[in-house]
């Protein structure tokens, strides 16, 4: 629900670690691993890069996120034994599934070492244990000349409306420039349509792409000054269609991500990558019902959606407003579909876990009566005529939001997108089964 320029900030719990034997490197400091070799049991799938350069300057270490992992470690091994012993040396609190390693840290014995890294919680406990060792040679890419992107909008029924571009970090970059470029029609060129500069690993996308088209986006990494760093990165591409059968509006729970520092973009916490449904994803993280309204006409009707799925309403009950007032702007939300031939289906708001808020950096606490405000307001989506009750499944005994489902309070993580979007699914081919016919986009 909370818009965020980087979900690269970890929270503020303290992590504990094992202490790990000697460490080679000179000037390390990082000497510490969280688990001993039992837990280091293989799971990451690893990517293999192609031959090594003579001389290997760095290495970028990638692999698939952890389900609800909000960081990660990785050790760099002097043998494939992955024990204490063995440690090289560690990095810590990396917020992205891959990193860019300097090898002048561990001399010219790092031809020999190998790599392992495991995914931390936001309770900073170990998520699935280490993943095999692999040999640093072997594995990640040699001396990177760009950041490489992270983003799954190809694997998508459809390109988020508000894309959000995220990449590996590139080692020493201070900053990184974006450009989105349109692909032209048949013997024209591309043209370019954004050209964006954002610190972290993730630059959110504020335009809105409605016009139909193939785009293709690119990041380099600037120095201080905001001098290219690095080359442009190898291009991804997103398609826009229009018109499409349904669409979701909505704020960061429809938007996407997770575990507080996966972006959207990432296949994992986007809900409706869960749903046998093809859905135009319409969130924007930070969204309020007046904001929902107001991008209405913009967003909503470029697409012409026969069915428009409405999530919204935390941003505001959690901020104080009463469930009367958000009410009546949902209420003008359905209204405007009506006159334009849009059926509404409403989905119940998600509650939230105050506790899990309070240990999340940059996350403001409730106001008193949010959950009275929120129940209310659910009692009047579940009677609309097409609503779709997420809350029984990630709702515990309180009316929080499920311990174990959510990192920072606000947003469910992997099993809560995960049951969102198959209720939805289910509620739409259950009540709309013309959906059911072959290539309903």
């Amino acid at each position: 629900m909370m818009k965020k320029k980087g979900w690269f900030v970890f929270l503020g719990v303290t992590i504990f670690f094992l202490t790990a034997g000697n460490v080679a490197a000179a000037g390390n400091t990082d000497s510490t691993i969280v688990s001993p070799k039992a837990q280091m049991a293989a799971t990451a799938p690893l990517r293999l890069s192609a031959e090594v350069p003579q001389e290997m300057r760095k290495v970028r270490f990638i692999w698939d996120p952890v389900p609800d992992a909000v960081s990660y470690q990785l050790v760099i091994l002097k043998e494939a034994e992955a024990s204490p012993a063995n440690i090289v040396l560690t990095r810590d609190k990396i917020f992205t599934n891959g990193y860019e390693f300097d090898t002048s840290m561990i001399g010219k014995e790092k031809y020999g070492y190998y790599w392992s890294v495991c995914g931390i919680d936001h309770d900073g406990k170990a998520v699935g244990g280490f993943s095999k060792p692999q040999p640093v040679v072997s594995d990640g890419a040699i001396n990177t000349d760009a950041p490489m992107p992270t983003t799954e909008f190809d694997k998508m029924a459809y390109a988020p409306l508000y894309p959000v571009y995220s990449w590996i970090p590139y080692a020493g970059a201070f900053s990184y420039e974006v450009q989105v470029w349109k692909k032209a029609r048949a013997g024209g060129s591309s043209r370019l349509i954004r050209d964006i500069n954002g610190e972290g690993s993730n630059i959110y996308d504020d335009a809105g792409y409605t016009d139909p088209g193939v785009y293709w986006w690119q990041v380099r990494a600037l120095n201080g000054v905001g001098s290219p760093l690095s080359k442009w990165s190898e291009t991804r591409e997103f398609s826009v269609v229009s018109p499409v059968k349904v669409a979701a509006l909505g704020d960061s729970v429809t938007h996407g991500g997770g575990a507080i520092s996966t972006p959207p973009g990432y296949l994992m916490y986007d809900w409706e990558s869960y749903s046998a449904v093809p859905i135009k994803n319409m969130g924007f993280s930070g969204n309020t019902v007046e904001d929902m309204l107001s991008r209405f006409d913009t967003d909503v009707l470029a697409f012409s959606p026969k069915i428009l799925v409405i999530m919204g309403g935390v941003n505001n009950f959690r901020a104080g407003d009463s469930a009367a007032h958000i009410i009546h702007v949902l209420a003008q939300i359905r209204d405007k579909c009506r006159e334009h031939a849009i059926m509404p289906v409403f989905v119940t708001a998600t509650p939230i876990n105050p506790d899990y808020m309070d240990k999340a950096y940059g996350v403001d606490p409730p106001v008193d009566g949010w959950l009275r405000q929120q129940q209310r307001l659910n009692a009047w989506i579940v009677k609309q005529i097409y609503a779709v009750d997420v809350t029984p499944g990630i709702t515990d005994e309180n009316g929080w939001l499920r311990d174990g489902w959510t990192s920072d309070g606000l947003h469910p993580d992997m099993e809560g997108k995960k049951y969102i979007g198959e209720t939805i699914s289910s509620y739409l081919l259950k009540h709309f089964p013309e959906l059911r016919v072959s290539g309903n986009k």
